[in-house]
């Protein structure tokens, strides 16, 4: 009986300790509430993100005495001061921080009645007992340290009071003893209605470090049986002497408990309340200064000259997002200087076409050029826009005019004038599918001898944003 016992236990552990280990490592930090680095991970608190350890092994020994019996092992009830022993080991594992389920094995013998049954009976009237019992049980593990503490308190703590109760199956053989000697009184067999059996109670613990759990229990056990005391039959003269129908015992044990897994904290010892106000605490004590332009902004256009691309933008004149002085038209004149910011012209005319005549109103000149990725005569979506003001413009003008393709200086003049003329026909063929008269445009390509910047002679010589310039589509009036 207590081997089959002994086995079931033992089988139970084998594929505990196999899964005990978490499949996600925790990162280093510091975390004030707990025993270990591992609750500072910035990871959400959740089932998936197995930050914890949440599985062990606890084993220890005690003391059993009979109080509630016919025979009892203190001297104020019926019979004296007699100590047995017990043992137990358990698998636990963790559900939440407040919350567990422990399987356990116990065994042990209880000593009770007038005397030791290891010593021969005093007199006549002496009756002794002693019930040697194997026992496995299921129970729940409340940690009421996590469960009760006090969200402000930030004080690191090693001690945790835990409650425990129970139901399981007990197996035991009684023995009486008198003058005429010792006996078998009552066999009980396990996994039967009648070896039903309840126990709770409480154990304090304490962390010795990140691995080991010391802990002391007392335990109350109901064993819902009146022979378990060795009175023998139920109405035998012993078993009339009190009224009760169920002997109990109190069992005060010691142990420890190893708990597994590769984590640095079990999640028993972690309350994920103080992980948050904890974190509040260090986001409100930081530093809010943030520091900006380290270098300054010399040209004061508003972007500062750690990314500003053209340090020296004149006074006044927009910007991109890089720095860089706005030129609607890219025809080399920014627009603060441009007296017709949409329409492309040379810089000795202020930006303007020598075709006009006269000063140009800025409300009737709506042609933007565009600019092409290296190599590419394909038209960007962000250029659509430009694009179709260009049509609507186009198709409400009575002139006509050239589609001018360009390039930058990388690659041979052959290919760049081949690669201009395509650039040049895409944009004329997106104009005609979105209305324009095919009579009102001509397409050119001028490869890279038409440079917006001249100076990019090599490429190699200017920054990525002028020779992003040169390659352009621009519109001119015939």
């Amino acid at each position: 009986m207590k081997l089959s016992l002994a086995i079931v236990a033992f089988a139970l552990a084998i594929p505990t300790a196999s899964y005990a280990q978490d499949s996600t490592a925790v990162s280093n930090g510091t975390y004030p509430n707990t025993f270990s680095s591992g609750s500072a991970n910035v990871s959400p608190f959740t089932s998936q993100s197995k930050r914890f350890n949440d599985w062990s092994i606890s084993a220890g020994v005690g003391v059993p005495l009979m109080q509630s019996s016919d025979l009892t092992s203190i001297k104020n009830g019926n019979g004296k001061n007699l100590f047995g022993y017990s043992a137990y080991v358990s698998i636990d594992k963790a559900i939440t921080h407040a919350f567990g389920i422990n399987l356990q094995y116990d065994r042990g013998e209880t000593r009770q009645g007038w005397f030791n049954t290891k010593d021969a009976a005093p007199d006549a009237t002496a009756v002794g007992a002693r019930t040697q019992y194997d026992a496995i049980s299921l129970l729940g593990d409340v940690n009421f340290s996590n469960l009760l503490r006090r969200v402000d308190n930030h004080s690191t703590y090693r001690w945790a009071l835990h409650g425990y109760a129970g139901v399981g199956t007990i197996a035991y053989r009684a023995y009486q003893k008198d003058i005429k000697g010792q006996r078998l009184m009552t066999e009980v067999k396990p996994f039967q209605l009648g070896s039903m059996f309840m126990q709770a109670g409480a154990g304090l613990k304490f962390k010795v470090n990140r691995r080991i759990d010391i802990e002391g229990r007392l335990m109350y056990v109901v064993t819902g049986d009146d022979e378990f005391d060795g009175g023998g039959d139920a109405y035998s003269a012993i078993n009339k002497r009190s009224e009760q129908v169920s002997d109990n015992f109190f069992n005060a044990t010691l142990g420890l408990s190893l708990k597994l897994g590769k984590h640095e904290s079990h999640v028993m010892w972690h309350d994920p309340l103080q992980e948050i106000y904890y974190k509040l605490d260090v986001l409100a004590n930081k530093n809010q200064d943030i520091e900006v332009c380290k270098k300054g902004d010399a040209d004061n256009d508003g972007v500062c000259d750690d990314w500003d691309r053209q340090l020296d933008t004149p006074a006044g004149a927009r910007v991109d997002g890089a720095g860089v002085a706005l030129d609607t038209d890219l025809d080399g004149v920014i627009d603060l200087y441009d007296k017709c910011v949409t329409v492309p012209g040379p810089v000795e005319n202020n930006g303007c076409p020598t075709t006009t005549t006269g000063p140009v109103v800025e409300t009737e000149t709506k042609l933007e050029g565009i600019e092409f990725d290296l190599n590419s005569d394909r038209i960007l979506p962000s250029n659509t826009p430009i694009l179709n003001n260009a049509v609507n413009y186009i198709n409400s003008s009575n002139g006509a005019y050239n589609v001018i393709g360009a390039t930058d200086t990388r690659g041979t003049d052959a290919y760049n004038q081949k690669l201009s003329q395509r650039r040049a026909n895409n944009v004329k063929n997106y104009l005609i599918k979105n209305g324009v008269q095919s009579g009102k445009l001509n397409a050119v390509g001028k490869g890279e001898k038409d440079l917006k910047y001249p100076e990019c002679e090599p490429a190699t010589k200017c920054p990525e944003w002028k020779n992003r310039a040169n390659r352009r589509v621009y519109f001119e009036a015939k």
